[in-house]
């Protein structure tokens, strides 16, 4: 590869060349690197080599039926006491109402995350699973983060595995990546105490494959963490994928400094520029050479900068959402849905090739190209 400016940069670029697996050492210079282009390139070289020019999306609604919480992490604007103003807490029934209204043709994935609610019984979340594949016939439920599943087994006294083992029987088809966060022990203790541990969480997701429920990965960054704390996360994700195969994607979340703790006590309002986040998603691309996309979720990236991550390694920039909550309520300026119709320019304009797709990446339809 020519024009590589940065000489610690050739061997890494001779290992990606040849397809082999980059080292810890590799992964500090990819992000220390000032030669943007060449990171670029090297990403995007990965990118065409595992799916061409194919760009995913899902047809997606986004559901929480509580924001209820007794976790108390410092970054989240979204979880309420009871009784607090801006509460809700949704019977079955509700939530079922919810999604008919805001139901449109050819929905794919419902998308299910929300607050650790300390009174609701583990059987809540089977009928809340069951009712929603009833109403909802061919719509996959991809539901509750290994945190939120570290808190069904607490509830219910439960193994990870008996817990997982009554939500696939319920009809639970796949699980989102969140409330990873970063693993390192000296963040996680600042950020999110009563959260589940990195150890823990890695646990569930590894009783999720041994299922075959396949789930995503995410990681939370630009508040406190380090370089090398990103790159041991990322590594950490690596390891489990080696040993199961069982993640689909990984999803880079850049901190929402709104309305929450975290970032008052910081005492910033700005955190991550648009080069941090590309950067971030290509050294992703480049590191977890076992994972099949790397997300660039629009929805705190903006479209834009989503769009320009298409360069970067991205692969998939999630979906139409309809009334995504969680990141609005920490202050992402975007907008909280996309249409099918507007995720496809996005994808044609940047020179890509539009996949519309389900909840298990397989695709349902190629947006070759979209009427005005």
């Amino acid at each position: 590869m020519r024009g590589i400016r940065d000489p610690r940069l050739l061997p890494i670029a001779e290992k990606v060349m040849e397809g082999k697996r980059l080292s810890f050492e590799d992964g500090l210079v990819l992000y220390e690197t000032r030669d943007l282009p060449t990171l670029m390139r090297l990403a995007n070289l990965v990118r065409e080599r595992k799916h061409g020019h194919k760009t995913y999306f899902v047809h997606s609604i986004r559901v929480s039926q509580t924001n209820i919480c007794y976790v108390g992490c410092t970054f989240c604007a979204f979880q309420r006491r009871f009784g607090e103003e801006g509460a809700w807490d949704f019977e079955v029934d509700e939530v079922v109402a919810w999604v008919k209204e805001r139901y449109q043709p050819g929905l794919t994935e419902i998308h299910m995350t929300a607050g650790h609610h300390p009174k609701r019984p583990f059987s809540y979340y089977l009928d809340l699973v069951r009712a929603l594949k009833e109403n909802f016939p061919g719509v996959q439920v991809k539901a509750w983060t290994a945190a939120e599943i570290h808190h069904f087994s607490k509830i219910a006294r439960l193994p990870y595995r008996e817990v997982l083992e009554a939500l696939k029987e319920a009809g639970l088809d796949a699980m989102p990546g969140g409330g990873a966060e970063i693993f390192a022990e000296r963040v996680r203790r600042r950020i999110a105490r009563a959260k589940v541990s990195a150890e823990g969480w890695l646990a569930v997701h590894r009783t999720a494959h041994e299922l075959g429920i396949p789930t995503n990965a995410t990681m939370l960054y630009g508040h406190i963490e380090t370089l090398e704390e990103r790159l041991d996360h990322m590594d950490r994700l690596r390891r489990l994928q080696d040993e199961t195969g069982g993640f689909m994607s990984f999803i880079p979340l850049a901190f929402q400094p709104d309305g929450n703790l975290l970032a008052r006590e910081l005492g910033k309002k700005e955190f991550t520029t648009g080069l941090d986040d590309l950067k971030n998603l290509a050294v992703a691309r480049l590191y977890l050479d076992n994972f099949p996309h790397i997300k660039g979720y629009w929805a705190t990236l903006t479209p834009e900068l989503a769009q320009v991550s298409l360069d970067w390694g991205v692969t998939d920039i999630d979906g139409t959402l309809i009334e995504e909550r969680i990141v609005h309520m920490a202050g992402s300026p975007t907008p909280q849905g996309l249409t099918k119709r507007e995720l496809a320019r996005i994808i044609l304009m940047a020179g890509r090739l539009p996949v519309e797709r389900d909840a298990l990446y397989r695709e349902v339809r190629v947006w070759d190209r979209v009427e005005a």
